[in-house]
């Protein structure tokens, strides 16, 4: 009977589209029939659901199913006695396209409403029963497979994917009847996260086709990366699904405005891909960009034709496989004559050989009519597609399932029984997650309890060998480690240095990493300065105060400790001028020993003029301690010679000069001898001053004993090369100021006392010698404390001060040795004949006071107020003569 169908509104597809579909799907007759979700068609444009053919995707992978199907059915072991049928469809490469198809899969699940249809006759209808689909292996694409899991797992149908790496198709709770032969998208962006590192790239950017593979791969790459570390996003990219005239250049375009960021991770479709490098070659950038690619590349030659290149140095991922020879042997041997049952193997046919079969081809003006004849592999280049074992891995997974299964549901019974007339997929779900064997490549098939298979991944890079050659080559493979061959490496133009992919150059040692904000991978190099060193990559760290940086910053060192050496220029001149004054005192000590009771040397006050050599004697010794290297003992001496030297001689010059000031005065006065000018009385005097210097160093050393330090601070340059530290006694300047300051006392109440007897006749007892002495070492020390405290700050300190002290107290006693003794060694030496008693040879310089007191008389009357500016009377005439006379006798 003749029906008049009407299309169910519970369902949209009508019983026309059915017979259409069959036409453009695949039927084989089963005792159990298996769905097949394959994409032989690319997606269509201008609103046409397919495109053109893709004859690796499409027709290999589909082929690997019925050739599965086939092996199994021969299999006496595997499934006996029940036939394995399949009914394959066509997704075009679209997710919506796919859902409309994969709706075929469950029309045996739904029950029909006979009174929707009518027929002219009034006959019931009759409906064509539609296959019982118990298992569906596929898709393809993850867009495509999440689409058809949401219809599946509605009417309980189990399906295997063979190429579906979303990570969110590992959510059991969603996709709880979803399997895959290929792991996760999730190892596959840890494995690419992991080439990344080990290329020592740290500034990528991702791109990927809409959709769930690409987007969901992106994420999975991005979220690792964050949790990892070290790998910073550029950007973000996206391939739209309808993709505009220009759009992929425009992408090319927005990638350069990093061009830090040459890798490129990229989670797109095989079509996506071909575009994109189509694009980087319009734009002459042939060599700029470093690709990553994830599986959707693979080892696939479509993406790359005529665009090797660009392609050159490509990285790309894909799970580990391994070629099935006995299906390579078997699609060689496919022809049209035997293999009808592929509705598209014609249009395959004219595709794969360039040719037209007859008027109804699909290839309209080709000039090349098919003959029938071609072979693959001889009259057409053959390579087999990396899917296929993944096709005939979830194939045989769903067999050994349902072999288990048939094995406990019908032990014994040749084919199918009765409980298995009516497959429970919930049921059959629990048996695919436990089957275990050995693939078609001979791998291990498992799946875990979100139905993943585990990870295990080949690397190929794409390399141009001998100029031409352009072919994917294995560098290495992943599982759950990665494991590569760098040295099987090549880059542009047979470069085998890996380019860089970094937002900032790593910093030189020395230097400090600051992170740009919010962008951890991308910073400037700082340089530790001054006395810092680079402690980590982020900080630099102070070294101790008795160390420097290294020569690279990278650590300290300890600061070189120098002291004052004897070559040195700073201690040779003070060390010369000492000897020459030791020599000279000696000289003088042995001369008045020598001639101990000759009138000079006794009317010179012997007594006190050893004293005196002696303090000369220890000015210049105390240049040695100066300049030797510091201990305990050598400061001991320093300490307490220092300023004994200079308090020896002051001390004997200080009483000399009173005891001239007190005579004259006293002179004046009356014509009794002054107390304590006797040559004893003189000696108590002088070193009751002394022991003062001597008790002052006593608590010197009792309250701070004596010990070295190294003075870090005195050579602390701006430059750390030049830092020294100074070893040197725990002298400070407040010590020194001490230590000289009671003999500089003594030095200027000794000026005081020459210059009020600057007065006395004819250098009675030296009072003007030591006049002059005394003015020439207070110009000494007044040089000095400017020239001593003035260089505190002066990185040559320890030289400047140390010549300058020594120096200055080896002056200080040769002025005195020159003035006070050398005349009267010249005499006692050379003019012998003048070493004579004073008395003899003074009568002149009686009657010559005697005339300067008149005159001085005569000059007193003549002055305002009668005042007379001398130290040696106030008013004397002749009528004072005598006592006059008598001060003379008793100085000499």
């Amino acid at each position: 009977a003749v029906c008049e169908f009407e299309p169910l509104r519970s369902l949209p597809v009508t019983s026309l589209t059915f017979s259409f579909l069959y036409a453009h799907s695949i039927r084989i007759d089963g005792d159990i029939i298996l769905g097949g979700l394959f994409p032989v068609h690319a997606r269509g444009e201008r609103g046409a659901p397919c495109g053109e053919l893709k004859k690796e995707k499409g027709i290999h992978r589909l082929e690997a199913m019925l050739f599965a199907i086939d092996l199994i059915n021969k299999d006496p072991d595997l499934l006996p006695n029940v036939t394995l049928g399949a009914r394959i469809l066509d997704t075009c490469s679209r997710d919506t396209y796919a859902l409309e198809q994969s709706l075929t899969f469950v029309q045996a699940l739904i029950e029909r409403d006979p009174s929707d249809v009518r027929c002219a006759s009034g006959e019931p209808p009759i409906f064509a029963k539609p296959d019982k689909i118990v298992g569906v292996i596929g898709a393809s694409a993850s867009s495509v497979s999440i689409m058809v899991a949401n219809i599946l797992r509605l009417f309980k149908i189990p399906q295997i994917s063979y190429a579906s790496t979303a990570p969110e198709l590992s959510d059991n709770t969603r996709y709880d009847f979803f399997s895959r032969v290929v792991p996760p998208d999730s190892y596959q962006a840890q494995a690419m996260l992991d080439i990344v590192t080990a290329m020592g790239w740290n500034y990528v950017s991702t791109l990927a086709s809409e959709g769930n593979y690409g987007e969901s791969g992106v994420e999975a790459f991005v979220q690792i990366s964050r949790e990892t570390g070290g790998v910073c996003i550029a950007q973000s990219l996206k391939v739209p699904r309808e993709p505009r005239a220009g759009e992929f250049d425009k992408i090319i375009l927005r990638l350069l405005e990093t061009p830090n960021a040459r890798a490129i991770i990229m989670f797109a479709n095989e079509d996506d891909i071909r575009r994109i490098l189509n694009a980087a070659k319009r734009n002459n950038l042939t060599d700029h960009f470093l690709w990553v690619g994830s599986d959707s590349w693979g080892s696939k030659i479509s993406p790359v034709v005529q665009q090797e290149k660009v392609a050159e140095g490509a990285i790309t991922i894909l799970p580990k496989r391994a070629s099935v020879d006995a299906f390579d042997r078997y699609f060689r041997s496919r022809s049209l004559s035997n293999n009808r049952r592929n509705v598209w193997f014609a249009e395959f046919w004219e595709e794969n050989f360039g040719c037209k079969l007859g008027m109804h081809g699909k290839r309209p003006g080709s000039p090349k009519k098919c003959t029938g004849l071609e072979k693959v592999g001889r009259d057409s280049s053959y390579e087999q597609e990396g899917k296929v074992q993944f096709v005939m891995d979830a194939v045989y997974a769903m067999a050994h399932a349902l072999h288990r299964m048939h094995r406990d549901l019908c032990s014994g019974y040749p084919g199918l029984c009765p409980r298995m007339s009516n497959i429970d997929g919930k049921e059959l779900l629990g048996y695919i997650r436990n089957v275990s064997f050995n693939g078609s490549a001979k791998t291990p098939v498992t799946f875990n309890e979100n139905g993943d298979a585990p990870g295990r991944y080949d690397i190929f890079q794409y390399q141009i060998t001998n100029g031409s050659t352009a072919e994917y080559r294995v560098i290495g493979h992943w599982t759950d480690h990665l494991h590569l061959n760098m040295d099987a490496m090549q880059w542009v133009s047979g470069d085998s240095s890996v380019p860089a992919s970094v937002c900032s150059l790593p910093c030189q040692t020395g230097e400090r990493k600051k992170v740009v904000k919010g962008v951890p991978c991308c910073w400037h190099c700082e340089r530790c300065e001054g006395y810092h060193y680079q402690a980590s990559e982020f900080t630099c760290q102070l070294c101790p105060y008795e160390q420097r940086p290294d020569h690279n910053r990278t650590g300290c060192q300890p600061i070189p400790i120098i002291k004052l050496e004897w070559h040195s220029p700073w201690a040779v001149f003070p060390v010369f001028i000492a000897i020459l004054g030791i020599i000279a005192t000696t000289f003088v000590i042995v001369t008045f020993i020598r001639y101990n009771d000759t009138p000079i040397v006794r009317a010179s006050g012997r007594e006190m003029s050893y004293v005196l050599l002696t303090g000369i004697f220890l000015c210049y010794i105390i240049t040695f301690p100066m300049i030797a290297t510091p201990g305990v003992a050598v400061c001991s001496f320093r300490r307490i010679f220092l300023g004994l030297g200079m308090c020896f001689s002051y001390a004997a010059l200080l009483t000399k000069t009173n005891r001239i000031h007190r005579i004259f005065e006293q002179g004046k006065r009356s014509v009794a001898a002054p107390r304590f000018i006797s040559p004893a009385s003189q000696l108590v005097i002088t070193f009751s001053l002394i022991s003062v210097q001597l008790l002052g160093v006593l608590v010197w050393f009792i309250a701070d004993p004596p010990h070295t330090i190294v003075d870090y601070g005195e050579q602390r340059t701006q430059d750390p090369e030049n830092a020294r530290g100074v070893l040197k006694c725990d002298i400070s300047d407040l010590s020194l100021i001490c230590s000289l300051g009671y003999s500089i006392l003594l030095m200027v109440t000794c000026t005081v006392y020459a210059i009020k007897t600057r007065g006395v006749p004819e250098t009675f007892n030296e009072a003007k010698p030591i006049g002059f002495t005394m003015y020439t070492t207070c110009i000494i020390w007044l040089a000095f404390i400017p020239i001593f405290f003035g260089t505190a700050q002066s990185a040559e300190r320890m030289y400047i001060q140390t010549t300058t002290l020594t120096v200055s107290l080896s002056l200080s006693a040769s002025v005195s040795l020159g003035m006070l003794y050398m005349p009267k060694v010249y005499i006692i030496i050379f003019h012998p004949e003048q070493n004579v008693p004073k008395r003899k040879r003074s009568f002149k310089a009686i009657v010559t006071a005697a005339t300067m007191s008149s005159k001085l008389s005569q000059l007193a009357s003549e002055r305002p107020n009668g005042e007379v500016k001398t130290e040696l009377c106030e008013s004397v005439d002749n009528k004072n003569l005598t006592k006059f006379l008598y001060i003379l006798c008793a100085i000499t």
